[in-house]
């Protein structure tokens, strides 16, 4: 088993210890520093997107500010994701749920 040290007897009945223990603790340095890394690079993209995610939400208040739907806005941008297919889709169903309620 790797990590483990194992007795092999020699010639002379003297027990003799093959030490696999220190590369193993070698392979789990590199693997911890490795773990490290990506967890600290995804703390930093964590930051930085809160940090984004604050501007949006600045940028959101200012157009507030002047008088803009901030409702109507996140909805454009979702539509404005959309290709023009998937709009027409979405815009015929809603249309279909309009009639069948009557609004």
């Amino acid at each position: 088993m790797i990590g483990k040290v194992y007795e092999i007897n020699d010639p002379k009945n003297e027990p003799v210890l093959e030490c696999v223990a220190e590369e193993d603790k070698k392979r789990q340095k590199v693997a911890d520093d490795r773990l490290i890394s990506f967890v600290e690079r995804i703390e930093r993209l964590n930051e930085e997107k809160k940090g984004i995610n604050d501007d949006i939400a600045a940028v959101f208040a200012e157009a507030k500010s002047v008088g803009y739907d901030v409702k109507a806005i996140r909805e454009c941008i979702k539509l404005r994701k959309m290709n023009q297919a998937d709009r027409d889709e979405q815009d015929y169903i809603i249309d279909t749920y309009r009639l069948a309620l009557g609004i």
